[in-house]
């Protein structure tokens, strides 16, 4: 299991991105936000999707879900 985080702040292309702790790329406290314990990406990016219009996996640490 792993803990993911969700950018709260959208890029340029509208996309929230979903991070694995430790990822490179993690946004700073102040813009993420914690979505929980999952065995993979998928369901990440479902919880994230709950709350953001547009969700994608990050290339680096989530390249399963990255579209």
């Amino acid at each position: 299991m792993a803990s993911y985080y969700v950018h709260t702040k959208p890029a340029a292309d509208g996309d929230h991105e979903v991070h694995v702790s430790g990822c490179a790329l993690l946004p700073d406290l102040a813009n993420r936000k914690y979505l929980g314990e999952f065995s993979s990406c998928q369901p990440a990016v479902a919880e994230a999707r709950k709350q953001f219009p547009k969700v994608n996996g990050c290339r680096s640490c989530c390249p399963d879900c990255h579209r």
